[in-house]
C-alpha cells in the first residue's frame, strides 16, 4: 500500500513543497496533514500588523484551491504523532496515513520556560490562536513583560507600544540576538527599544510570578518586581519534531531538527524535509546551517517537494539566508551569516536611524545588516551568493 507524497505540515513550507511537486508534473497523491484547524497562512504579520489590529490574517490559498487546483487531500486539526519508516506509514491522531515519500514541514514550536506557574496572562506566540489571545488582551495601558529581546519579543513590544501598551523586556543574555546578527549589530538594534520607550534589561531573568488566578507581577533576578498583565514568554523555538523520536529519523543532537543531506533527504531515503526544523550543509556559505525565516521556509519547501517527487532527479539546495524584521516603524534586514571575523559599519552607524553593517572573513563578504535601506540589501545578497569581496560593496553602498 503506498499513499503517494505525504506532507507532514499545512504550513508556509508545506504548502510549497505540495505546490512544487505539482508544479514540476507530479500526479500522484498528495495529503497535507496539519495539526491547526486553519489553512496555511502567513504567520510573520502576526507579531506586527495583525497583532495591531492593522491587517487581518493572510491565507496562502483557499481550501478550493487546494482540494481541486492542487488535488490535495487536506487533513486539518489532525496532529503527526509518529512516523515508521518500514512500513511507510505517518501516525496520525486520525489514524495511520500511508506513503510513498514524505516530506517533513512541522517547523517549530515556542521554547518554554521550566517552571512558570500556570496563571492566566503567561503566553507565547507562534499561531494564529496565539495572536488572537494576545490581541484581545492588549490595551491602552496594559503593562507587558516581554522575555526575551529577539525578533519576536521585539516585534511584540513594538506593537504592543503602538497601542499604548507600556512595555519592559527582559533579557538574559548581556546583548541581544547575538546569534543572529552579531555582538555590534545586536547592541545598536537594543537601541530602537530604548529611543521608543520600551525598557529593555539585559543580563536579567524572571525569578517568580504572582499572582492568582491571573499574573499581577513579575520579581526579576535584580530584586525589582515589576507590575504585569501579561508574560509573553519569546525564547526562541524548538523544532517540532518530538514526533519522530521513534522513528529512527537522525535527528540533531541539540535541538532535534532533522539532519537532512544538500538535497533536503533525511537519513531515510524517502523521506525529506523542510523549513525551521532542518540542518542541512548549505554549499551557499560552506557551513551547516538551521534557519528560521519566512524566506527559507518557501525556497527550502520548493527543492524539497521537488526533490521528493522525483528523487532520481533531486538536485542541492543552497541559499544566502534573508531575513526581516518591523521594530517601531523601521524595517530592520539581514542576508548572510553573522559568522565572521569582523564586522564593520560602512554606512551609518550603530546609534543612527538607517546603517549598512557588513560581515566578513577575509577578503570575502559574508553577511550584511541594514537598518532602512531596503534598496541596497539584495544587492549584497547576490554578493554574497557571488562570494565577492568587501570592494563589491562600495558600489552598493553609493548606489541611490
Amino acid at each position: 500500500m503506498t499513499g503517494g507524497l505525504v506532507v507532514v505540515g499545512a504550513s508556509l513550507a508545506g504548502l510549497r513543497a505540495v505546490e512544487a511537486a505539482r508544479r514540476f508534473g507530479y500526479e500522484g497523491a498528495v495529503t497535507m496533514i496539519g495539526a491547526e484547524e486553519h489553512l496555511p497562512y502567513d504567520r510573520p504579520p502576526l507579531s506586527k500588523r495583525y497583532l495591531t489590529g492593522a491587517a487581518e490574517v493572510t491565507y496562502f490559498r483557499s481550501e478550493d484551491d487546494l482540494r481541486t487546483e492542487l488535488a490535495v487531500d487536506l487533513r486539518l486539526g489532525v496532529a503527526a504523532t509518529g512516523l515508521d519508516p518500514k512500513a511507510h506509514v505517518v501516525n496520525t491522531t486520525a489514524g495511520d496515513v500511508p506513503y510513498e515519500r514524505a516530506v517533513i514541514a512541522t517547523g517549530a514550536e515556542p521554547r518554554t520556560l521550566p517552571g512558570l506557574p500556570e496563571l492566566d496572562g503567561i503566553v507565547t506566540l507562534r499561531t494564529l490562536d496565539d495572536a488572537d489571545r494576545l490581541r484581545s488582551s492588549i490595551r491602552p495601558g496594559s503593562r507587558l513583560v516581554i522575555l526575551g529581546a529577539g525578533f519576536i519579543g521585539s516585534e511584540i513590544a513594538s506593537s504592543a507600544s503602538s497601542l499604548g501598551a507600556v512595555c519592559t523586556i527582559v533579557e538574559s543574555a548581556p546583548v541581544p540576538l547575538i546569534r543572529a546578527v552579531g555582538d555590534e549589530v545586536g547592541l545598536a538594534l537594543a537601541g530602537l527599544h530604548e529611543r521608543n520607550g520600551t525598557r529593555l534589561l539585559l543580563g536579567t531573568e524572571v525569578v517568580e510570578c504572582t499572582g492568582s488566578p491571573r499574573l499581577e507581577s513579575v520579581r526579576l533576578s535584580t530584586g525589582e518586581t515589576v507590575p504585569a498583565d501579561l508574560l509573553v514568554v519569546g525564547i526562541g523555538a524548538v523544532p517540532a519534531t518530538g514526533w519522530l523520536r521513534e522513528s529512527g529519523i537522525e535527528l540533531h543532537p541539540v535541538d532535534g531538527g532533522v539532519v537532512c543531506d544538500d538535497c533536503l533527504r533525511s537519513s531515510d531515503a524517502d523521506v525529506f524535509a523542510a523549513g525551521d526544523a532542518v540542518h542541512w550543509p548549505n554549499a551557499a556559505l560552506d557551513m551547516v546551517m538551521r534557519l528560521e525565516n519566512w524566506t527559507n521556509a518557501a525556497e527550502q519547501a520548493s527543492r524539497a517537494g521537488a526533490n521528493a517527487a522525483y528523487p532520481a532527479k533531486a538536485q542541492p539546495y543552497e541559499t544566502v539566508p534573508y531575513f526581516w524584521s518591523d521594530w517601531y516603524g523601521k524595517r530592520i534586514q539581514f542576508v548572510g551569516t553573522a559568522s565572521a571575523e569582523t564586522v564593520e559599519f560602512v554606512s551609518g552607524g550603530p546609534a543612527e536611524s538607517r546603517f549598512v553593517a557588513i560581515y566578513r572573513t577575509g577578503d570575502r563578504v559574508v553577511g550584511a545588516a541594514t537598518l532602512d535601506e531596503r534598496r541596497k540589501i539584495m544587492k549584497l545578497r547576490r554578493l554574497i551568493a557571488a562570494r565577492g569581496p568587501i570592494t563589491g560593496v562600495h558600489a552598493i553602498i553609493g548606489a541611490a
